[in-house]
């Protein structure tokens, strides 16, 4: 139909998009499934979505592997919180993303990488440090709050208010690497994922303890769209990362589609 703003598809056009789009995905993929990706030689562009957090675990490492493996790629990064998110990863604008992604169910696969619990992160000498009463402390503490909309990281923030825990939010930050250097001058406390905490207290003057509610660890997961599971330079590039970043202690799950329960 017209509109001021141009042609915009009918809310059927809108339902049958999804469909469609999946089955000529997987004819495009049948048709080229022996297709060959050669790491050495490709050229092209890689885009990866993650949140900071993301960035600060994987980047280093799978730059390193790039430049050794498949010099002719190169990498970028845009925000998991995009409102575009799903419709860049149909149209392959972005090949991947990782994290705590519970809107990427129908139409896409995926598969978990590890589990991270939470902790709190705060400065070295922290009451909270050596608290016999954890949870006193940390309700009377003040605190920083990430506010990560549209990941799974911000469902931390509802367990624990459905908890019953009250806290005192100080200050809201849209990103997890500006905690840091908040916390080490300040006595703030903060609620992080422990990959983040354990990197930070090494870094910075700061330390982690186990947080005193008791929630539910966050899994991180790759995942990608369903036009593109057969895809090879997909393939070998999601494998990588499994390979590398996958923790075989906790076992891997196996590849499932995002609309089932897996």
């Amino acid at each position: 139909v017209r509109t001021p703003k141009g042609m915009m598809p009918t809310p059927f056009a809108e339902q049958l998009a999804e469909p469609i789009g999946y089955a000529l995905g997987m004819i495009h993929s049948g048709l080229n499934q022996f297709s060959r990706f050669d790491p050495a030689t490709a050229r092209r562009a890689i885009t990866l979505g993650m949140t900071d957090i993301g960035e600060i675990v994987f980047l280093p490492a799978l730059v390193e592997r790039l430049r050794r493996d498949a010099p002719g790629l190169s990498l970028s990064t845009v925000r998991t919180t995009a409102t575009r998110l799903r419709d860049d990863m149909e149209a392959g604008k972005v090949d991947m993303a990782i994290g705590p992604l519970p809107e990427l169910k129908a139409g896409f696969f995926q598969r978990r990488l590890f589990r991270q619990r939470y902790v709190c992160l705060f400065r070295k000498g922290h009451p909270l440090e050596t608290a016999a009463d954890p949870m006193s402390v940390y309700q009377q503490a003040e605190h920083a709050l990430v506010l990560s909309v549209g990941t799974g990281h911000g469902r931390v923030d509802d367990l624990i208010a459905k908890a019953g825990v009250e806290r005192r939010i100080r200050v809201r930050v849209p990103h997890f690497v500006a905690l840091a250097d908040l916390l080490e001058s300040s006595d703030l406390v903060a609620t992080v994922p422990e990959v983040f905490a354990r990197r930070s207290a090494r870094r910075f003057h700061l330390a982690y303890r186990p947080h005193p509610v008791d929630l539910t660890p966050i899994e991180i997961r790759i995942f990608w769209h369903a036009k593109y599971h057969r895809d090879p330079a997909n393939r070998w590039l999601r494998n990588l990362i499994v390979r590398r970043f996958g923790d075989p202690e906790q076992g891997q799950a196996a590849v499932t589609e995002g609309r089932a329960s897996g």
